[in-house]
């Protein structure tokens, strides 16, 4: 199973790093896959420490990826050495045990340190399900068709109308911008 979460880590100067990431849980903890070349994969191996944050608020995640400034708080984890996000739902602190090299996206395996529960989950909204799929869709803009991409983001479209809420509208902009500035580039 694969948890969609904000991965933070810290350089060896101590500078924080958020970034969206599919964390495979394992037995006791999670598998990490980061590309090559990604600010995460260097401060994972050279502190071998992350949190796997948690969190509801799409807008981390779609800031991410289209590369977008958005303010996000952070704080030093309970345990670790390694910064969390000041309002994720809840964290899991991890260190690595192993890894893997691989050529594209090696692999970390990490054993769960601390988890700690922070605010309640309020329940699920089809619209942030829909821009973190869209998010997806953008981090791959390079890999798809545009026909492909725009079917999709038309049937993502479909939950954001129905059940966004004004930050969801807002990750969703920033999406459907995204798109269309992959576009344009392509087009000239």
């Amino acid at each position: 199973m694969i948890r969609e979460a904000i991965v933070t880590t810290r350089s060896l100067e101590g500078e924080p790093h958020i970034a969206p990431m599919g964390a495979t849980v394992i037995e006791g903890g999670y598998v990490l896959q980061p590309f090559r070349p990604s600010r995460t994969l260097e401060n994972l191996a050279a502190t071998r420490i992350a949190v796997v944050n948690f969190t509801d608020d799409v807008r981390i995640f779609a800031s991410c990826v289209v590369g977008r400034r958005y303010n996000v708080d952070v704080k030093k984890a309970t345990y670790i050495d390694c910064p969390r996000l000041a309002d994720a739902l809840s964290h899991d602190e991890v260190t690595v045990e192993r890894a893997e090299d691989d050529p594209q996206r090696p692999k970390f395996f990490c054993k769960t340190y601390h988890s700690e529960g922070h605010t309640r989950f309020e329940g699920m909204n089809r619209a942030k399900a829909a821009v973190l799929e869209a998010a997806v869709l953008v981090s791959r803009l390079g890999l798809l068709p545009d026909e492909k991409v725009a079917q999709e983001m038309a049937y993502l479209a479909i939950a954001v109308e129905k059940t966004a809420g004004p930050e969801e509208l807002e990750a969703w902009g920033w999406v459907l911008d995204a798109v269309a500035e992959h576009r344009s580039r392509r087009a000239s």
